[in-house]
Parts: structure tokens; sequence; C-alpha cells
């Protein structure tokens, strides 16, 4: 059953709620700081609860935020809900001490303070903002939790954020502050160094490449009914020849069933060496051994002619992956090539 605003939030029922939304690793930090008698109580909590609705987020949420600026205090990343959720667990004094121990540097770059963040609490704090504004804050954090706010927000919306990223020029200083004046009581946030990546097709590519479910696909149209170019662009973006050796086995042994022999050997003239390696792991010695004489056969070959192979096998992978013949691997669940 779900925590409902009509539930009472009690200290500890606040702290555990705060621990799912913070995230496993930022709720570990803070647990590791705990006496074994507090941990139970806290993660106890957590057992009963095993959802909770947006608007019981966005009133914990709500509350360590207004605590923090009550208090003065500005933090980074994960620390003012560290410091609300030890408050109301071990009190002022041992929770001032217990931050104390667990503060690390921000990250350099991007958005530090929501550098250890969760998608729930991200769009609690993205909540009713402009899709402008939404679009400025996802360029700059990691595109793993950029992903999981997009799979959160209505398509409408999802769509125009997506618009706007792919659209964006880097951002002027003023309009960063500005942001930052908007958010930053809420959220603690910092905006004075923005990313190296902040916005663009590219950066809207990864974030894509992490969505689950197919949202990707659907996203990509819609974004084709705004401009079919930048959707293009974003596409061919999404899935680079490198990214081959993501494949498991049983994808590539799929995908170099359909590719022509001198398209492969021309293909491999200028991949690395660890893609090479995948490549021949999935072939049978025989065939490894003609790949390498025809390899070597083609000699020389102009830029524009690997290029043109590299687009169609990635063509092809695109395909397979569209009938869920072949999956890739990024370092997330359920991640598929796109």
């Amino acid at each position: 059953m779900s925590t409902t605003t009509d539930e009472p939030l009690t200290g500890v029922r606040k702290a555990a709620i705060l621990c799912m939304a913070l995230g496993t690793e930022a709720a570990s930090r803070i647990l590791q700081q705990l006496s074994p008698d507090e941990v139970q109580r806290v993660t106890e909590e957590i057992a009963r609860i095993p959802t909770v609705g947006r608007d019981v987020i966005a009133q914990v949420l709500g509350e360590y935020r207004d605590a923090v600026r009550a208090a003065g205090e500005v933090a980074d990343g994960g620390l003012p809900a560290a410091q609300t959720l030890l408050e109301a667990t071990l009190g002022p004094e041992r929770a001032r001490h217990a931050v104390e121990r667990i503060a690390t540097p921000p990250a350099e770059g991007g958005m530090p303070a929501l550098a250890r963040t969760s998608p729930a609490a991200l769009i609690g704090i993205l909540r009713g903002e402009q899709p402008q504004t939404i679009a400025l804050v996802l360029a700059h954090v990691d595109p793993a939790l950029a992903s999981g706010v997009i799979e959160a927000l209505p398509s409408e919306l999802a769509t125009a954020v997506l618009f706007r990223m792919a659209r964006m020029q880097p951002v002027l200083p003023e309009i960063l502050t500005q942001v930052e004046q908007a958010l930053g009581a809420r959220a603690a946030l910092s905006l004075a160094t923005p990313s190296a990546t902040s916005g663009g097709p590219a950066t809207v590519a990864r974030l894509l490449n992490r969505v689950r479910g197919g949202l990707d696909k659907t996203l990509l149209e819609e974004l084709a009914t705004r401009e079919q170019a930048l959707a293009d662009e974003v596409r061919e973006l999404m899935f680079v020849f490198e990214d081959l050796q993501l494949l498991d086995d049983r994808s590539m042994q799929r995908l170099l069933r359909d590719v022509p022999g001198r398209d492969l050997a021309l293909a491999l003239k200028a991949a690395s060496e660890p893609l090479k390696a995948r490549v021949f792991k999935n072939m049978s010695e025989r065939a490894v051994e003609t790949l390498r004489e025809e390899m070597e056969m083609l000699g020389a070959v102009k830029v524009k002619d690997v290029q043109g192979a590299h687009a169609e096998i990635l063509a092809l992978a695109r395909g397979l992956q569209e009938a869920g013949e072949i999956t890739i691997d990024r370092g997330t669940d359920d991640d598929t090539i796109a």
C-alpha cells in the first residue's frame, strides 16, 4: 500500500521517505552514520512503505527544503536531505557532526547539487517549471538522471523539453544566474559552471539512449513532427559505429549474418582494436581469416568509403533493434540500440 498524505508523517517515516526519494547511494551514505538501532528504525519504516505517492514525496521534500532555508544552510548534492534526515533521527547536534563526516567535494561543472539526487526528487524540484527551464536543468545533469525524469514526464512535455535541449545553444552566465536564483532556494543549485556538454542534439541522443520501454522511438517520432532534420540528427547520434562493441554475443552474431563481407572489411579498417576483437570473437576461425585477408586486400581506403560502410551497418542495426532482434548494454537496465 502506498503512503498518502492522509497517513501520519512521523519523523522516522519522513526519514524513510527521504531515503527512498534520494536513491540507494545517498541513503546508504546516510545510514552508515547511524547506530544499529537507528538504522533498524529507518529501514523497518522503509519496508512498511513499498511505494510513495508523488504528492507525499513533494510534501516531504518541501519540508526539508524549508528547513534548510530556515537554517540558512546551502549544501551540495544530497547534504540538505541528509541534514534533515539525520536531525529527524539523531537530533540537531549529532546530525551536524554526521553531515560533516559524510560531506564530499562537489562534482566539477554541471549541477553538483543534483549529483546525488534521484529522478523523483528532481521531478519535485522542477514541477511547474517551463519546458525551457527543465531543458536547461536536464542538459546539466547526468544522462541517467535526466532520462529518469524524461520517462516520468507526460509525453507532450517530454517532447517539448527534448526539442529545446536539441536546439539549445551555449548558455550565457546571466541566464544561468537567473535559473540559479529561481531554483536555488529550493534545491541549493549551483549553475555558475555549466558542463562541457550543455544541450544540443548530442545531449538529447545520450539521454534517449537510456530511456526504456521503447520511449526513445516514440519521443523521436514526436520530435520529428516539430523538426524532421533535427530528429534525424539526433537519431544518427544515438548509435555510433564503436557502440557495436557493446552488443552481447547473440546480438553481434545476429547482426553479422546480414552484413556483406566487403562492407564489414571496409568498416573495420578504421575500427578500434576492442571492436575488432568483439567482431572476431563472434565469427568462426575460417570467417575471421577470410575477413582479415579481405581487409589487407583493400589497402588504403577513403574516409568517405569507410563512413559509408559504417552507415550501412548502423542502418541494419537500427532495423534489427526496431524488430526486437538485437540489444545493447549501455550500463543501465533494458537499454536497447536506438
